[in-house]
């Protein structure tokens, strides 16, 4: 599971399996959260799978995929090829 974006409280990742999958997309969560939520990150950012986050926290968690879509999208497309994924770590 490499984690591609570190903000604040909140981990954004990609899962192995995800390789398999077309339509890019990331996980998100708060450390040690098992019920992840799913955001697509192409046509439109969106929810894929709610997770175990509340209305509120999805809508942070949207706004900051995209405020970052255009990085996310670069290390979607590196993870797809099986290259190292780079984390990006931003403090609020």
């Amino acid at each position: 599971m490499p984690k591609v974006l570190i903000y604040s409280i909140w981990i954004f990742l990609f899962y192995g399996r995800d390789v398999n999958e077309n339509r890019a997309h990331v996980h998100v969560g708060k450390k040690n959260t098992k019920n992840l939520t799913k955001i697509w990150l192409e046509p439109e950012i969106e929810i894929a799978k709610d997770g175990d986050l509340n209305y509120f926290q999805r809508k942070e968690v949207l706004r900051i995929a995209k405020d970052n879509k255009d990085e996310l999208l670069k290390q979607w497309k590196r993870f797809k090829k099986g290259q190292d994924v780079k984390i990006i770590k931003i403090q609020k």
